[in-house]
């Protein structure tokens, strides 16, 4: 009876909350809150925030289309595979203070389940057989290389700073930590470790000035170009789900201090949290900036997000 139970809780946990039907619908949110600011700061009244649902909705009811050149079963599963790996990292990822699993290495398994999803787009694009995917597939590549490096140096400092010489890497150890010590972002030697991470976020999302891996108007939407119907629509669900467990991730690593012990209300301000931090990280860079030339996404990410990631590891190690 108890295992019974224990299966059933989990998946809840999987299939609800905090997994796929809470991290969709936050996602799709914060898609078309995206959408909506964008527009008001370009003077354009812009869609209605459920759009990106409307859109979801209306790729999942129509035909789809496999190119005769297709590995069918490698092209049908890539979508699939990148949408339980986002609902996945979000069981460690304490949402308000809730944490539905937790370990002792939630940072190793969150940056393994998080390059999933761009590794599915890529083996999804090379299966379509199309030479535009190919294109797009070798900028995504690229552009995994330019932000892992900043990405991996942000999570060793969180670790550095809250286990000392002992490396900590559970989410659950994070958030307590913060609820003794106060958000990691009130300490001074982790925000340039925080600024990386926003600068990490629109380029694992994909966001423009980042896109360069489907830039539309440049080479035919890249590793999508022949995807269409649910598999496109998986992909577009995927894409804004990835900003809610980015933002997410933020907020848990560095104000996951912030709580009112109230586990509804807190739920609540960790998706504000998160709705600030997409206007912030993916909006506004949008508007204010052109799109990147992948040669200048590299140079950026391995110079200055790096070299941010890398100055607060560095304060940390020796005890700032």
């Amino acid at each position: 009876m108890f295992n019974v139970l224990n299966i059933v809780l989990l998946l809840v946990f999987v299939l609800i909350f905090p997994g796929a039907l809470f991290t969709s619908a936050v996602g799709l949110w914060l898609a078309g809150v995206d959408r909506k600011v964008l527009a008001r700061m370009q003077h354009r009244i812009g869609p209605p925030i459920r759009q990106p649902l409307y859109d979801f909705l209306k790729l999942m009811g129509k035909e789809t289309i496999i190119p005769h050149a297709a590995n069918k079963t490698v092209y049908l599963g890539a979508p699939i595979v990148g949408f339980v790996s986002l609902a996945m990292i979000m069981l460690f990822i304490p949402v308000g203070g809730f944490v539905a699993v937790s370990g002792s290495a939630d940072l190793v398994v969150i940056l393994y389940l998080i390059t999933i999803p761009g590794v599915a787009l890529i083996v999804g694009g090379s299966s379509s057989g199309s030479p535009y995917a190919g294109i797009g597939i070798s900028r995504e590549m690229v552009t995994m290389m330019a932000y892992e490096l900043p990405f991996v140096l942000v999570l060793l400092a969180v670790a550095r700073k809250v286990g000392g010489a002992n490396l900590v890497f559970s989410m659950e150890s994070i958030a307590a930590w913060q609820a003794a010590n106060g958000s990691l972002l009130f300490h001074w030697s982790m925000i340039p470790a925080a600024i990386a991470m926003l600068l990490v976020i629109p380029a694992e999302v994909g966001t423009q000035p980042f896109d360069v891996a489907e830039a539309e108007t440049e080479i035919c939407e890249g590793p999508l170009v022949e995807y269409s119907g649910a598999p496109l629509g998986l992909f577009k669900l995927n894409t804004a789900m990835k900003m809610f467990v980015m933002t997410g991730l933020f907020t848990a690593l560095f104000m996951g201090g912030l709580r009112t012990g109230i586990v509804v209300l807190d739920v609540v301000i960790f998706v504000v949290i998160c709705t600030v931090l997409t206007i912030l990280s993916m909006t506004t860079i949008h508007a204010v900036t052109a799109r990147l030339k992948i040669e200048h996404l590299f140079k950026f990410y391995w110079t200055f997000v790096a070299g941010m990631a890398l100055l607060s590891l560095v304060l940390v190690w020796f005890g700032l």
